[in-house]
């Protein structure tokens, strides 16, 4: 049997291959964040399908750090209800499922908030709010009790959002960070809020928990986090007691260099973190989940077998396809049907939640 459908564990997690749903945003919750039918759905779906592993939406801990609409929350105990339902929906078909927690920082839209967007460094001409020590304290306890209501509605582990310049990605990057107090100069201040946020949500959930994060390898812009910052950041995370990385790069902002590239034709195109994650897996030891343009399940079984990477993620494949982990099981290894244009994440802004606009049109 492949490698990719064998038994491992991430902590106290125990998993039934190598293939992880990374964390999307569909589009599928309430105005207020709480879970819908179509969200519950959508992740039977996927377990249905033969995901190992889900993580769930990006869900924003505090209002003011929400996204984008219909984003799944985690911000108030009266959410956890609804959650707990999604996650014994997943549990009854077999799947695990771990909530991701963010804050959006200066992308989330004042418009849709009604709130100034927290930014790491004030930014000339724009209407922003520069965190304070007293907001940085307040951040990481809502990270911490995010935690706690994740734990609470059943779900299997959590995972901390700091990328694709996110809040927790901001402090990280020089170009959004000028700080001059603690938590700005060298990578070991910049990422001191990382280490406070790991700190209060571990004593919130335990040490049996697993608890993860999401960290670009790099910012690819000028004067961004750099591969090797990377590797300090996820060196001292593991160094405390953290239980996987998933790897990933880019800013929203970034055109063609973004976490969501455009035009994954051939295999060269596919995995582009790759060549990152190899000297994350030589320095670091710790599960490492790696997600970036993965089409190919000869691709994604050589990066296993080769030691570059311990899980695969996808996002934009199971959009399209739910079944497609099922379909390489059953011996169909070919390609993934997705052809990278990101048309569903404009079909999810209508808010009829995110779908494949080219197998829509299609059927």
């Amino acid at each position: 049997m492949s490698k990719m459908f064998e038994q491992t564990a991430i902590n106290s997690l125990v998993l039934s291959n190598r293939f992880v749903r990374s964390a999307t945003w569909e589009g599928m919750a309430t105005g207020d964040g709480a879970v819908t039918p179509m969200l519950t759905k959508a992740m039977v779906d996927l377990v249905k399908g033969g995901v190992g592993l889900i993580i769930s939406s990006h869900a924003y801990v505090r209002p003011e750090g929400q996204a984008g609409p219909w984003q799944l929350g985690i911000y108030n105990d009266a959410l956890i209800p609804g959650l707990r339902e999604m996650t014994k929906a997943v549990h009854e078909c077999g799947g695990k499922i771990i909530m991701q927690l963010a804050h959006a920082g200066r992308f989330a839209p004042e418009k849709l908030t009604g709130q100034t967007p927290l930014v790491v460094s004030e930014e000339p001409g724009k209407k922003y709010h520069e965190i304070t020590e007293q907001d940085i304290r307040e951040l990481v306890a809502a990270f911490a009790a995010g935690a706690g209501r994740a734990k609470a509605a059943g779900f299997d582990g959590i995972q901390v959002h700091s990328s694709h310049g996110y809040l927790l990605s901001q402090f990280l990057s020089p170009a959004f960070n000028r700080r001059r107090d603690a938590y700005g100069g060298d990578i070991q201040n910049r990422s001191r809020i990382h280490m406070q946020v790991y700190k209060a949500i571990r004593e919130t959930v335990g040490e049996d928990f697993p608890v993860l994060i999401k960290l670009n390898c790099s910012d690819f812009v000028d004067n961004g986090l750099t591969l090797e910052e990377s590797l300090q950041v996820g060196r001292m995370l593991a160094g405390m007691g953290l239980d996987a990385i998933e790897l990933s790069g880019g800013l929203l902002t970034n055109g063609k260099l973004s976490p969501s590239r455009v035009g994954v034709k051939t295999e060269e195109d596919e995995a582009y973190f790759s060549e990152e994650a190899r000297h994350f897996k030589n320095a670091i030891d710790i599960p490492l989940i790696l997600v970036g343009g993965m089409r190919s399940f000869s691709v994604a079984e050589r990066l296993v077998e080769g030691g570059v990477a311990d899980y695969i993620s996808m996002s934009r494949p199971l959009i399209r396809e739910p079944n497609l982990i099922n379909r390489w099981k059953s011996g169909d290894l070919s390609r993934a049907e997705c052809i990278s244009d990101n048309s569903c994440f404009k079909a999810a802004m209508t808010g009829d939640g995110i779908y494949c606009e080219v197998k829509n049109k299609m059927s």
